[in-house]
């Protein structure tokens, strides 16, 4: 008796829908994310990025204004803007570090969150030690949104991408950097400074939304994180910037070089207890990485260049050109729209040609346009000082990005955070420094200080250039 074969009909099991924004935990993209997903992602990245940079520039045109509402002098009310910018100093390679361990979206999401409160604490802030408890708060929420931001954008974009994505970076903290200024004289125009930092809180909650459901896992180092380590490098970073900014204002060669001493004993401690660790906290490993530790210098030293120009450039156009206040805005203003222009350009240049040649095409035509506008005639007209503008926020245009790139990419894939918070660190020890020294130079040498920092500024940018083009090595 012949026996019928069996027909089994096929399961039909429903496919499991995963929108491709979303990963799963503890995984990352190959390389980048699908088409749809990956904008909605870098919108988070751009909508935080242009809140921390923001917020920078708005306080420092309402810090007169806060002083006289709050009835407290002028260098008082600088505290909130100090506060602000060193705790994001001391707090960046930390929360890198915690990255690294639990994933760029953990720190990015929580440190959009602790910002939006932040700045709805800053808001109904009614003294002026409130407002700066605030924005001590504030900072921590930044610095977990700059820690991690260039990280999560190597997951978010191909490889092949990379430096366009870069580049539009940049491009933010260009146009945040111009409209700052702007938008916190029209604001203060109509309403009280309280809204200057409210106007965050539903912009923080719409970003928090949107990353929430887009932005993607990355791969965990399953390390634990050393707080000891964490905290001397704080001490050590958050004491250097200290001491620059004490030294610009002439405090004590005596309590200088204690602090000095203090800040490099707590950087050693940190580096000889993570001296066997695979992935340190202060990055040692990327440093001995040549690539990476010669753009690291070219980013300090062209940042110091840029913050010369930018404090200096102000007291030689008022002072020295007769220029009126309210019109040196608009004389700086070539610069940072031709870093605008110029950035995203090099991001995409930079997926091309080497980031060696692009950066020293760059820094050289910042040094040209410093020392040009160090030889301004003595009653130079708007032209003639606008092209200069333009030609150094070109030549940093057209650095930057490339050089970002190459810090991001010559580090492996899973200390793409430590890479993201040390470019955040050289940017704001740049700053910082270049910063310093104005002050320096405008105590001691006031009637050419700022010809002077303008020039300094140029050798700045020319040490730049040559350490750039080191790395074709």
């Amino acid at each position: 008796m012949t026996t019928r074969p069996t027909l089994t009909r096929p399961t039909l099991t429903r496919p499991i829908l995963t929108s491709p924004a979303l990963n799963t935990p503890g995984t990352a993209p190959a390389d980048g994310m699908p088409a749809p997903a990956r904008y909605w992602a870098y919108a988070t990245i751009v909508i935080g990025l242009a809140l921390a940079v923001l917020d920078a520039t708005v306080a420092n045109v309402a810090l007169p204004t806060i002083a006289q509402d709050f009835a407290v002098s002028p260098a008082r009310s600088i505290e909130i803007v100090s506060a602000y910018q060193l705790i994001i100093v001391v707090l960046l390679l930390p929360l890198a570090a915690l990255g690294d361990i639990y994933g760029y979206r953990r720190v990015y999401l929580a440190g959009i969150c602790v910002f939006t409160l932040a700045s709805l604490a800053c808001a109904l802030s009614g003294s002026l030690d409130t407002l700066t408890a605030a924005r001590i708060l504030q900072g921590v929420g930044a610095a977990g949104i700059m820690s991690v931001n260039t990280a999560l954008v190597r997951y978010i974009f191909p490889q092949s991408g990379l430096g366009r994505a870069i580049g539009f970076n940049a491009l933010t903290v260009a146009v945040s950097s111009t409209i700052g200024p702007s938008f916190a004289s029209a604001m203060l125009a109509v309403a009280s400074w309280h809204w200057l930092f409210a106007i965050n809180v539903p912009l923080g909650v719409v970003a928090l939304m949107v990353g929430w459901r887009s932005l993607p896992e990355s791969s965990h180092s399953g390390q634990r994180f050393d707080v000891l380590s964490a905290i001397l490098t704080a001490i050590g970073l958050g004491l250097l910037i200290i001491t620059i900014n004490a030294a610009a204002h002439g405090v004590g060669i005596g309590v200088i070089c204690l602090m000095v001493a203090v800040g490099v004993a707590a950087l050693a401690l940190a580096v000889r207890r993570q001296a066997r660790t695979p992935a340190p906290l202060l990055p040692v490993d990327l440093l001995r990485i040549p690539i990476f530790a010669l753009s690291i210098g070219t980013s300090i030293c062209s940042f110091t260049a840029q913050m010369l120009a930018f404090v200096a450039l102000p007291f030689l156009l008022e002072t020295g050109f007769g220029y009126h206040a309210t019109e040196v805005g608009f004389l700086i203003m070539p610069w940072p729209l031709a870093v605008a222009i110029a950035a995203p350009i090099s991001g995409w240049l930079s997926d091309k040609f080497p980031a060696a040649i692009l950066g020293l095409a760059g820094l050289a035509a910042l040094a040209a346009g410093l020392v040009l506008l160090a030889t301004l005639p003595p009653h130079p007209g708007i032209f003639q000082i606008a092209w200069r503008m333009a030609l150094c926020g070109a030549g940093f245009g057209l650095f930057q990005s490339p050089n970002n790139r190459t810090m991001i990419t010559s580090a492996p894939k899973s200390r793409t955070g430590a890479a993201s918070g040390m470019l955040g660190t050289a940017r704001l020890l740049g700053q910082a420094t270049g910063a310093a020294l104005v002050a320096l130079l405008l105590a001691h040498i006031p009637a050419h200080g700022a010809v002077t920092a303008l020039v300094a500024a140029a050798g700045f940018a020319g040490v730049a250039a040559i350490l750039s083009i080191l790395r074709l090595a």
